[in-house]
């Protein structure tokens, strides 16, 4: 768990933050750790992160949004998991945020909208920066997701995903958050487990730290969900092209830049592959997934087991259910990885 320790004794109050107060946006900026720029936003009219740039690099394609659904499994179809809990595809998809709040050095202020934000000036500082969204699903009955990104005057992100548990509402597939990169990735390494694993396929997992080239997707013959690594401490996402506005098409970089995500008080499970759980559910055939484009990162507190004790109708053991019914978390830090060449 050393790399725990790590990621919260590097958040730590080294430097002063920029405040921008937009009239529909809050935008942080400041010095990296590596001595580079970073410039984030958040979005008010969208209900979350919109940019997020390292060293002139955006890593968001899309904003961050709670994960609840994964690709059915064969096993999930034959156990009919999806017909008692298909009402989480449809808030995976769809989401309304019904809330935002922003702290300033950990002083709630009124939501700094057009005309509040004009009390605030062109030289806004602070040494740390929390806005936190209130999700609400379109579930029967509803219930909230909180996620909360709390920024340091060294750029270092940590964010909180907290699910609030309601009767009656059924099994989950996943919990956590759900990260779409705007080009795919040359690699990821991370420290945790080997090869895939989910809460039932663990055993055969060795702790280790993992390099893994490319961006892989189990060649199943209907496309389902994969490579979801558990336990895992860190990761890191390394990538060598950027999205060119002016050009309209990827442009290459001389070296990979990479970011990196570390566990908070406890370690979480993630998947990187070019597909959401939706294009990967679209698909009755591998050759009708799209051309991989992107980089889709899901940072999970919880997983249901895959089962296979029957494909065509046990369902998974008890113990690797998720119960709509509790509450769920996950937390990490998201910061800069180390360049490689």
């Amino acid at each position: 768990m050393d790399c725990i320790k790590e990621g919260k004794e590097h958040f730590k109050e080294q430097r002063k933050l920029q405040i921008v107060y937009g009239d529909v946006t809050l935008g942080v900026h400041g010095i990296l750790d590596s001595g580079k720029r970073f410039d984030y936003i958040w979005s008010y009219a969208r209900g979350g992160m919109e940019s997020m740039v390292m060293d002139g690099k955006e890593w968001l394609y899309r904003e961050p949004r709670p994960a609840f659904w994964r690709a059915l499994t064969d096993n999930d179809r034959g156990s009919g998991f999806h017909l008692r809990s298909g009402m989480w595809l449809a808030a995976d998809l769809f989401q309304k945020c019904s809330k935002i709040q922003v702290k300033i050095d950990k002083k709630e202020i009124a939501l700094p909208i057009a005309p509040e934000n004009n009390r605030y000036g062109t030289e806004e500082s602070a040494q740390q920066a929390e806005i936190c969204f209130t999700y609400e699903t379109i579930t029967v009955p509803s219930t909230e997701v909180t996620v909360c990104y709390q920024v340091n005057s060294n750029g270092q992100i940590r964010v909180d995903v907290h699910y609030y548990g309601k009767q009656g509402l059924p099994e989950l597939p996943v919990f956590g958050i759900r990260f779409q990169m705007p080009t795919k990735a040359v690699l990821y390494r991370y420290q945790g487990l080997s090869g895939e694993t989910y809460p039932d396929r663990m055993a055969g997992g060795k702790p280790g730290i993992y390099t893994i080239e490319g961006l892989p997707v189990t060649p199943y013959l209907v496309p389902q969900d994969c490579n979801v690594h558990m336990e895992t401490e860190w990761l890191e996402i390394y990538r060598n092209t950027v999205k060119s506005n002016k050009k309209r098409w990827e442009e290459p970089e001389e070296d990979l830049f990479g970011i990196r995500f570390s566990a908070a008080e406890k370690t979480f499970a993630f998947s990187c592959i070019p597909y959401t759980p939706e294009e990967l559910e679209n698909a009755t055939h591998q050759e009708e997934l799209p051309l991989p484009r992107r980089t889709v990162v899901s940072i999970l507190g919880a997983v249901r087991g895959v089962g296979g004790i029957n494909s065509w109708g046990a369902d998974v053991e008890e113990s690797y259910h998720i119960s709509g019914e509790q509450d769920r978390s996950v937390s990490f830090f998201i910061y800069e990885a180390e360049k490689k060449n």
